[in-house]
């Protein structure tokens, strides 16, 4: 599984979030600044992590963005599959269902593709929203930006 730079990315954008909307709304161009993506390309990510009902808008003066639910209940799993859809390691990984591979009754590797998917999927599950932002605020306890536009 190679990720895209949307599940990079989108995955930055929503730990940033989870990191700094516990108290107010967080505008796009903060996001953008902090984690040094395009305002436009990151305008995309927070689409589809809304549609997936993982953050939410707040309309108005001091408006931005909020997590929809609580960051302990959001999985990393949810995030990249919110952005990149299927988790699958290869197209034959579709085991689960009747779009696989045309010969995967009798494909000896499916067993190595199955036992990726699931650790993968396993995993990605596993790890919560809330454990990435402790580990943010280890790593950079004054979540200080480099980036001039981040005081904007």
């Amino acid at each position: 599984m190679k990720l895209s730079t949307k599940g990079r990315y989108g995955l930055r954008a929503i730990i940033d979030l989870a990191r700094y909307a516990e108290t107010e709304p967080v505008s796009i161009s903060s996001i953008a600044a902090r984690q040094e993506i395009s305002e436009r390309y990151l305008e995309q990510l927070v689409g589809l992590m809304k549609k997936a009902g993982l953050v939410k808008s707040i309309r108005g003066a001091g408006g931005g963005y909020v997590l929809a639910r609580d960051m302990k209940d959001i999985s990393v799993g949810d995030v990249l599959r919110a952005l990149e859809g299927s988790l699958e390691p290869v197209k034959c990984a579709a085991f689960y269902t009747q779009d696989g591979c045309m010969a995967s009754d009798g494909c000896v590797t499916k067993y190595v593709w199955q036992k990726i998917n699931d650790n993968i999927n396993r995993t990605v599950d596993e790890i919560k929203l809330d454990e990435l932002v402790l580990e943010s605020r280890r790593v950079n306890p004054q979540g200080e930006c480099a980036n001039p536009q981040c005081n904007k």
